[in-house]
């Protein structure tokens, strides 16, 4: 069965949110609604959002605030919804970064027919830039993981860590190689400070699965470190 994309809706106004998630789940999206702009880029971030619905006048934020932000972390689709129909906005909004623009009042088909497209359109521009390797998502263009379909806030060095032992599943990579291959640049630092982000990476991928007993980073005492995706 084909995973469903996830619409996220941002939109104040009750009963424009309604109509556009039921017109949304009819054609076999899953919808999330949320009425805040500030609640959008939090979302985004945590993963499996395909696709963002954005009001523009926006309680407290604008849209056009929201998509700016968003598009420094995320080139997640923008779809903007709004009653500002001057061409002036809609310029401003493509520039942006949004990806159309669909005016009120409006077609809830033609909306669906736009999100389709548009979802159609990143699939065949990125059919890769995911790679799956069990729990694990990669995006390496983006520099980006997630686990348990969970977005990971990385650190550039704990990003380091978890490529270079997810490269080589059940390899052992010594402290040695981790600092050759993450820490090449970083002359002060020692084999301590491999253990150190072992363990805050540790704690990143228990809370993103939920599990307190999480625990895919197996350590090889005296030797270093191996990573088993699928434990």
């Amino acid at each position: 069965m084909p995973i469903r994309s996830t619409i996220l809706i941002a939109e104040d106004e009750t009963a424009i949110a309604e109509t556009v998630a039921y017109a949304l789940r009819t054609e076999g999206y899953a919808v999330e609604h949320v009425l805040l702009g500030g609640e959008v880029l939090p979302r985004v971030q945590a993963g499996g959002i395909d696709l963002v619905v954005l009001d523009v006048g926006l309680p407290d934020l604008t849209g056009f605030e929201v998509c700016r932000t968003l598009r420094t972390v995320s080139d997640v689709p923008v779809v903007f919804l709004t009653a500002r129909g001057a061409e002036v906005d809609r310029v401003v909004g493509l520039e942006l970064g949004a990806d159309d623009y669909v005016t009120k009042p409006f077609s809830p088909r033609e909306l669906v027919a736009r999100v389709r497209a548009r979802l159609r359109r990143q699939s065949l521009a990125a059919p890769t830039r995911w790679e799956t390797v069990e729990a694990f998502e990669h995006d390496r263009v983006g520099r980006r993981f997630r686990y348990h379909g969970q977005m990971l806030d990385l650190t550039r060095y704990e990003y380091g860590v978890l490529d270079a032992l997810l490269a080589r599943p059940g390899a052992v990579l010594t402290r040695s190689q981790l600092m050759d291959r993450v820490w090449a640049d970083a002359i002060e630092s020692t084999d301590r400070t491999v253990d150190t982000h072992i363990k805050t990476l540790r704690a990143k991928l228990r809370a993103a699965s939920g599990r307190a007993s999480d625990d895919p980073i197996r350590t090889h005492r005296g030797v270093g470190y191996s990573l088993d995706p699928g434990r």
